[in-house]
Order: structure tokens, then C-alpha cells, then sequence
């Protein structure tokens, strides 16, 4: 396995929905369009708590990420963890394991943004492929041999174990 990165922008728009918990969490709604090494659109939900306006609060949120990344096609889903507490921030954004599909299925890793004055949001996903998809009569052979423990139907791939 090699560790790949991809960089870009992306341009985000959250738009407020209904508050959950009798209004102590705030949710919203999320698109994102990719530019760069990853092109594609994200799609997702934010929930957060606390006063921002104040420096305090925090979120979390769960993203689907559809396009081409570094020419594979396929989609991953996104996760981010933030705090603010007193002007100090810290964010945590990882792919979330077993979400890969197309030819991004066993994707990990992990993304680190940045965001210009201007509002310029900027990635570097850094991210490794931990499975190989192989055809079925690949698969049947690997289970003739241990390595895997069932091969799907022909209609989907057999991924290692």
C-alpha cells in the first residue's frame, strides 16, 4: 500500500435546518463541489452545539463524496469532528472505513483543510487503496487456495480478507 494525496479547493454551502434535541444542537445541510485532483460533489449533514459566536461550540459531520479521484471514479464518505474552545480550534476529517465504492472501495485516510481570508476552502487528502478488487474467477481461485473465505456472485467483486 502506498499513501496517495490529492489536493484542491472546494466550495461549500451550508444551509440551516431544523434543530434537533428541543434546539440545543443546530443541524445543517451541506453540498460541496471538488476542484483539483478530487472532482466530484460532496453532499452531507452537520450537527453542532454550543455558541460559536461566543468561540465555544463544536460539530460533527458525515459527508458522501461522489467523483474521480486521481482518475479512479467512485465515491467515500467523510467524516469531521471539531472543537472551538476560547479561540483555540481543532478539527479531525477522515475517511470513513468501508465506505469506498467504484474503484475507491478500501479507501482510508485522512484530510486536513485549510481556509484562506477570502474564504478559499483548501484539501490535502492523504489516503491509501487497502483493497484490491479482483474478477470472480480471481476470487474463486484465492478461495480455492484459503485466502479469501467467500466469493460474491458474478454480479459484484470479491474483495481480500
Amino acid at each position: 500500500m502506498t499513501l496517495q494525496q490529492a489536493r484542491g479547493t472546494f466550495d461549500v454551502d451550508l444551509q440551516p435546518g431544523a434543530t434537533e434535541l428541543g434546539g440545543a444542537v443546530g443541524r445543517f445541510d451541506l453540498t460541496k463541489t471538488y476542484s483539483g485532483d478530487l472532482e466530484g460533489d460532496g453532499a452531507g449533514i452537520m450537527l453542532s452545539a454550543g455558541n460559536a459566536q461566543e468561540g465555544s461550540a463544536g460539530y460533527v459531520a458525515l459527508e458522501t463524496v461522489t467523483g474521480i479521484l486521481n482518475g479512479r471514479a467512485g465515491g467515500f464518505a467523510l467524516q469531521q469532528f471539531g472543537v472551538m474552545d476560547g479561540g483555540d480550534h481543532s478539527l479531525t476529517y477522515v475517511v470513513v472505513p468501508g465506505s469506498g465504492s467504484g474503484e475507491l472501495v478500501g479507501i482510508t485516510g485522512a484530510l486536513d483543510l485549510t481556509i484562506d481570508d477570502d474564504g478559499t476552502h483548501h484539501y490535502e487528502l492523504d489516503y491509501e487503496l487497502r483493497n484490491k478488487s479482483m474478477t470472480h474467477e480471481e476470487a474463486v481461485a484465492m478461495r480455492g487456495a484459503g485466502a479469501i473465505r467467500e466469493v460474491p456472485g458474478d454480479e459484484s467483486p470479491a474483495e481480500f480478507t
